[in-house]
């Protein structure tokens, strides 16, 4: 037998055994390859190569959810923050609202609300998003008590080390508490409160 046929038989066995791989590993696997490649172009601050990888995955199964410890975020939650960053206020306004009802009571809904707060704020419903703002921001409070009361000795240990999440939103929620505040400060502080519980999220995964 000559090496041409040789090669061409190890060339198929190889294609094929590729293509049983990819076919076992199904959508879910390049659903999870596009929420991580998205992930890591957000916080290059590649928010519009970001926002093609969230987009992709949700086209596949909007209803993926990815989990991050003890944090679980569904793909229309990343998508959603990801268009407000890009400046789609009214794509972002209802691609979060689906996310807010999606999840449900799940506590870890806390990002999206976040970002439904800020991003309804900016389209001028004030009263719907200082609400979601106020909700999202306690989300984050609660999440953080709850992972480090019932982590403390594994992965609780690693949130928040220095208390700049919690500062920030106990911020935001003195500043709400004592009204006539500055609108922009409130959207601003926000945004960057959003940021730091996401980077840490992404941190701890």
């Amino acid at each position: 037998m000559n090496s041409d046929v040789i090669n061409r038989g190890i060339r198929f066995l190889v294609l094929g055994s590729l293509a049983i791989f990819c076919s076992a590993c199904g959508p879910g696997f390049q659903v999870s390859g596009d929420v991580a490649q998205g992930q890591t172009a957000l916080f290059a601050g590649n928010y519009p190569g970001a926002l093609g990888y969230f987009q992709s995955a949700a086209q596949a199964d909007p209803n993926y959810i990815s989990s991050s410890g003890q944090l679980r975020e569904g793909i229309l939650s990343f998508l959603g923050r990801t268009q407000y960053l890009n400046g789609q206020l009214e794509a972002a306004r209802d691609t979060l609202q689906k996310a807010v009802a999606q999840q449900g009571s799940d506590n870890n809904v806390t990002l999206a609300q976040l970002y439904l707060g800020v991003t309804l704020a900016r389209l001028n419903d004030r009263q719907a998003g200082l609400r979601d703002i106020e909700s999202g921001t306690k989300g984050i409070l609660d999440f953080l008590n709850y992972i480090q009361q019932n982590f403390r000795y594994s992965s609780g240990r690693l949130w928040d080390r220095g208390n700049e999440i919690r500062k920030a939103a106990d911020a935001i929620l003195a500043l709400i508490a004592g009204g006539n505040f500055d609108w922009p400060t409130l959207i601003s502080n926000s945004e960057a409160l959003a940021m730091k519980f996401e980077r840490e999220a992404y941190e701890n995964q």
